[in-house]
């Protein structure tokens, strides 16, 4: 049995080291973006346990809109990687860490919508900057963005 959760874990180790390899190793930004990804899994769990969720009709918790977060995650991953691979190409540390960037603020942003939908007080001008960016953003989907 010692054995067999030795080769588990030898296992297991191999395959994280293969992924931070794959995402450029473990620096700073690499672990503000995953703490981010985690704070906006725990505020929207937070949101919805609560009620107030603005992704389902009853405010309440659904698995698919948990599924449906936490694959639109696994994508940020895989597109570090895709940028990690660029930079090698490349020979440059550019599209890395503009990808991490870009994902860590949308992250940040979800965290604080999610904490303004239970009530935290914020200072107005954080809220219009959220609320425009929520606006470009449902304009951008929609295709209605004007140049």
């Amino acid at each position: 049995m010692k054995q067999i959760l030795h080769w588990a874990a030898a296992i297991v180790m191999t395959a994280l080291a293969y992924l931070s390899r794959a995402l450029g190793g473990w620096d700073g930004a690499l672990a503000v973006m995953f703490l981010l990804m985690g704070l906006d899994v725990i505020s929207g769990l937070t949101v919805s346990f609560c009620q107030k969720s603005d992704k389902t009709r009853s405010g309440s918790f659904r698995s698919s809109q948990l599924f449906l977060g936490l694959s639109r995650k696994l994508l940020m991953v895989l597109l570090v990687i895709l940028g990690t691979a660029l930079d090698k190409l490349l020979g440059t540390s550019v599209c890395r860490l503009s990808v991490i960037g870009f994902y860590a603020a949308n992250e940040a942003f979800s965290v604080v919508e999610n904490a303004a939908l239970l009530g935290v007080p914020f200072p107005k001008g954080i809220l219009q900057s959220l609320e425009r960016y929520q606006q470009l953003q449902n304009e951008q989907e929609n295709g209605t963005d004007k140049p």
